[in-house]
């Protein structure tokens, strides 16, 4: 991470938590997850004018009117009504205790529930995460108190009441790669409304339970640790022939795994299989929600590889587009290349670009 001497991250969360996880309705709030990327990758002097902009949608950060007991967690799981409720919980939570025993606990209680706000929840929470892996990193305090902290309290409050399972998951058992496996997942019938109504169909698509159980499975943390890898680079580079299916959406088929992929360094070892097994199913729903019906012509793929720009391009356009899902996604992009050295993710980050309209400037 770029080291922000400005305070500028720190600035910008505070701006953020005055206002709600969710606006319209039940739109997620990006501005966490896009600032703390615009400032990891160079440019914190975006974040302020970005965010100027951006906090006209907003809403303001709901209130409780009752509180969640410790021992009332489960009844309170996944109930959109209690998000005040659950916000202050995790105010709580991470005022009293360590950040990292407020995951460990939590973590396995919220992962079966990965497909929250359309992955929004477990998005944010690897954003949050990462940030506060860098100030361990950096000699940090303990992280019970700041913005950063904060923002990883709200990201598993919002998760919390949002929290929603991936209809039909089978854990994986077969032998198929991630880039072949999304390949394979057949796509929901009716792709004309949201997310929620299209991911409700899972359960009633014959070829599902075969589709996300094909994958090669992990036995060790460290086979779960590759294989996420594996599966965050499938999914990403795979925008590349399949992302105008509605490019905004199929960018979190690469966005959540990626997330956990960023949190498994804070989690016990323990939990990195099961935190695999649920990444690949949410990416693989994404991927059966939107996927168009024909891939695009090989030699348009081919001519955005050939023409690959350099990371630091990429990232640059992303910053000047100032779509909050292209910032996230050229940031993923730019993570995947670096373990990979693959020009196709910074390909399929263009191509994004090119897909998703550019923010509003005023």
């Amino acid at each position: 991470m770029d080291k922000d001497t400005t305070g500028t991250l720190d600035e910008a969360l505070e701006r953020v938590h005055s206002t709600g996880p969710e606006f319209r309705g039940w739109l997620s709030n990006h501005a966490p997850m896009a600032v703390e990327a615009l400032v990891r990758n160079g440019f914190a002097g975006r974040v302020h004018p970005w965010l100027d902009v951006y906090v006209r949608r907003l809403e303001e950060l709901p209130r409780a009117t009752t509180r969640i007991e410790p021992d009332q967690w489960r009844e309170a799981l996944g109930n959109p009504q209690l998000l005040g409720e659950w916000l202050e919980f995790f105010g709580v939570e991470m005022s009293e205790r360590p950040w990292r025993d407020v995951l460990a606990t939590w973590w396995p209680r919220l992962v079966p529930g990965i497909a929250a706000g359309a992955t929004h929840g477990v998005i944010r929470t690897g954003h949050a995460v990462r940030v506060l892996l860098d100030e361990d990193e950096d000699g940090g305090d303990d992280g019970r108190t700041g913005p950063r902290t904060a923002e990883l309290g709200q990201a598993l409050g919002y998760w919390a009441a949002r929290w929603q399972p991936v209809p039909g998951v089978v854990e994986p058992s077969g032998r198929q790669g991630p880039l072949e496996a999304l390949g394979n997942v057949p796509a929901v019938p009716d792709q004309e409304r949201g997310i929620d109504y299209r991911l409700g169909q899972l359960g009633r698509v014959d070829r599902w339970p075969g589709a996300v159980s094909a994958l090669r499975p992990a036995h060790t943390p460290e086979q779960a640790r590759v294989r996420l890898a594996e599966v965050a680079y499938a999914a990403t580079v795979r925008l590349l022939t399949h992302g105008h299916g509605d490019a905004v959406m199929q960018v979190h088929s690469a966005t959540a795994p990626t997330a956990v992929l960023r949190t498994l360094p804070a989690l016990p070892e323990r939990l990195w299989v099961p935190s695999l097994n649920a990444a690949w199913a949410a990416g693989a729903a994404v991927t059966a929600a939107y996927e168009p019906a024909e891939a695009a012509p090989a030699r348009e793929a081919e001519r955005l590889v050939a023409e690959a720009v350099d990371v630091g391009e990429v990232l640059e356009r992303a910053a000047e587009h100032g779509d909050e899902h292209a910032i996230k996604l050229a940031d993923t992009a730019a993570e995947v290349f670096g373990r990979t050295g693959d020009p196709t993710a910074l390909a399929a980050a263009v191509r994004g670009l090119g897909l998703i309209p550019p923010a509003a400037t005023g």
